[in-house]
């Protein structure tokens, strides 16, 4: 694969940044996979990593395409019918949703530094609003959040749609891509951000296959490991690290 590593110039030009929300702001993910084990159970069946990868940061239909096709149960179950019963038990779990280790942080520093910020995520409105609902001090600090069911978001991730269209929401219109930084946790997201022409940062879930890595242009352990003056954005002061 070819190296798509950010340049030092590319990095030190950095003047907007766009946030994934589910794995990256909000530990959300582990609802999926949970209520994903419980389905697939009945089946005789186990769901792991390399299926979750798949279908990660995806709007949730074409998660569910994939779901039922890669685990062969279409005939007994579809896409439609899984999502329905999904969403039963997702109703329950979205509320308890907590923030990443040094999301608020990050967040709250971009904010208080004068760096426009937003939200991009896959999610739909109802399912924004009840995994953000104990957060909303967080998601306030956003400029603006374009959600999986926006008019303007066509395709979902892997297409760039999502990230165009949350940069043509700044302040003062539309902002050269390659001005943003993108924060992902899926491969479908740091394919998204780099089909948009935007830096990318990675903070994978440790069970996420190394090879996924390849894409981003920085890989990071959590968002408390993120250094901004690499990328040309303001420092964390003492009184925040």
């Amino acid at each position: 694969m070819a190296n798509t590593t950010a340049s030092d110039s590319e990095k030190k030009s950095i003047t907007h940044v766009i946030f994934d929300m589910d794995g990256l702001l909000l530990d959300t993910e582990k609802f999926y996979t949970e209520v994903q084990e419980i389905i697939l159970s009945r089946f005789n069946k186990t769901f792991d990593w390399s299926l979750k990868a798949k279908m990660m940061g995806k709007k949730a239909i074409e998660a569910a395409r994939v779901f039922v096709e890669e685990t062969g149960i279409s005939d007994s179950l579809s896409a439609e019918d899984f999502l329905v019963e999904r969403e039963s038990m997702l109703q329950s779990m979205f509320p308890t949703s907590e923030l990443m280790p040094g999301a608020s942080r990050l967040v709250k520093h971009l904010h208080s530094t004068g760096v426009p910020i937003c939200v991009a995520t896959g999610s739909h409105k109802r399912h924004f609003e009840l995994k953000t609902q104990r957060h909303g001090e967080i998601f306030s600090l956003m400029h603006h959040i374009v959600m999986g069911d926006d008019p303007e978001v066509k395709q979902g991730k892997p297409s760039p749609d999502i990230f165009l269209a949350a940069s043509r929401r700044f302040e003062g219109g539309c902002v050269d891509p390659s001005k943003i930084l993108v924060f992902e946790d899926a491969p479908s997201g740091v394919l998204a951000a780099k089909n948009a022409g935007m830096s990318v940062v990675m903070v994978p879930d440790p069970r996420l296959d190394t090879s996924f890595h390849e894409t981003a242009d920085k890989v990071v352990t959590s968002l408390l490991d993120f250094n901004p003056s690499e990328w040309g954005l303001p420092s964390f002061t003492d009184s925040e690290t």
